[in-house]
């Protein structure tokens, strides 16, 4: 799965490492920047998260939150 973010020049994909299944943190999050050197948020061109799908869970469950304290849900 990809999301396209700040006005599309950074694209986070979202999925289960198959490379790492033996390990807890097997989700990973790329975030690839299409942008100017001066605009980067991370140091790289592509900077890559891995997390547990509790931890993955739990970003979920917050972004809910967020959401519906909104009024976005």
């Amino acid at each position: 799965m990809t999301i396209h973010l700040l006005d599309n020049s950074m694209h986070l994909d979202i999925f289960i490492d198959a490379a790492d299944a033996e390990f807890e943190d097997d989700v990973c999050l790329r975030f690839i920047e299409d942008c100017p050197e001066d605009e980067k948020v991370f140091y790289g061109g592509e900077t890559q998260l891995y997390i547990t799908r509790e931890q993955a869970r739990a970003i979920r469950d917050a972004l809910n939150a967020v959401l519906a304290e909104s009024g976005s849900a």
